[in-house]
């Protein structure tokens, strides 16, 4: 007989997930009093990166780890890089829930990206829930009664950049081995953060270095969860799961940096949330 908990491990193993990628971004915002941007996501790739090579190596499937598309390959190594950069900044700067208020453009961005690069049907269904959710993210920053910092920008170009490596994924993931799709952008993105370094750096004691690898223990586990998540239940079951990281942002605020959040910004992100669901059902339907 089946296992009756199997159609649960999916969710779950994504919930896991997020909860860890959650911490990740903790982290960064918890450092970034001190650091630049570019110093945290030094360390967390030192120490990432001999995690995914070991994987690598240890691969019982083999292959060569050249790209089959590298014009893509490349522009979503970019992309990657100046997503993380942008996204660590936003981050550092602002409360958690509102930095991910914005991120969570990222499904309605992808919707909207998909008409003109994968020739997907946008339909107006699919073009109101985007809309509303762009009214819940202008419920969330009040232009004009709240400040619009550089932080909040750098979000938006991070949502967006998020949703167009997405984009490029869906392109080449039928393509390139999943290795080739892990290991390139990390390299990318530990070069110029390394070559970034000279200019911006700042001693280190042993407590937030020990941070940092846990910033890269984080992000390594919560890949393989969100792999294994995703083999396990259907897109449109796991995706959801992200938005537990307001959960996530709203404790975690409170309790270590003093956060709250007031009407106004709930209402923008159940707004958000609920065109996100929106259009993740129509997919899978």
């Amino acid at each position: 007989m089946p296992d009756p908990a199997t159609p649960l491990r999916g969710p779950l193993f994504g919930l896991a997930a997020f909860g860890l990628y959650a911490l990740y971004d903790m982290t960064i915002k918890f450092l970034g009093d001190d650091y630049s941007p570019v110093q945290i996501l030094f360390f967390a790739g030192l120490f990432v990166l001999p995690m995914y090579l070991v994987h690598l190596w240890l691969d019982p499937a083999g292959g060569s780890l050249r790209p089959v598309l590298p014009g893509l390959t490349m522009a979503r190594s970019v992309v990657g890089l100046a997503n993380g950069v942008l996204g660590a900044y936003g981050f550092s700067v602002l409360p958690l829930a509102e930095c991910y208020a914005i991120l969570f453009l990222m499904p309605l961005l992808i919707a909207l990206l998909a008409v003109p690069i994968l020739g997907e049907p946008l339909g107006w269904p699919r073009g109101l829930a985007i809309l509303a959710g762009l009214v819940g993210v202008l419920i969330v920053l009040r232009p004009g009664q709240s400040p619009l910092l550089p932080a909040h920008l750098a979000t938006l170009a991070a949502a967006a950049l998020g949703a167009l490596n997405y984009i490029i994924v869906r392109r080449v993931s039928g393509v390139e081995r999943p290795a080739v799709l892990l290991l390139y952008p990390t390299l990318v993105q530990f070069i110029a953060v390394a070559l970034a370094l000279p200019f911006v750096w700042q001693p280190m004691p042993l407590a937030h270095l020990g941070l940092t690898a846990l910033m890269a223990v984080e992000l390594f586990i919560g890949g393989f969860l969100v792999v294994a998540a995703y083999r396990l239940a259907p897109v449109v079951v796991v995706a959801p799961m992200q938005y537990s990281q307001i959960i996530w942002a709203t404790v975690l605020g409170a309790l270590i940096f003093g956060e709250a959040m007031d009407g106004p910004t709930w209402g923008g992100i159940g707004l958000i949330i609920a065109a996100g669901l929106f259009i993740l059902g129509r997919a899978g339907r």
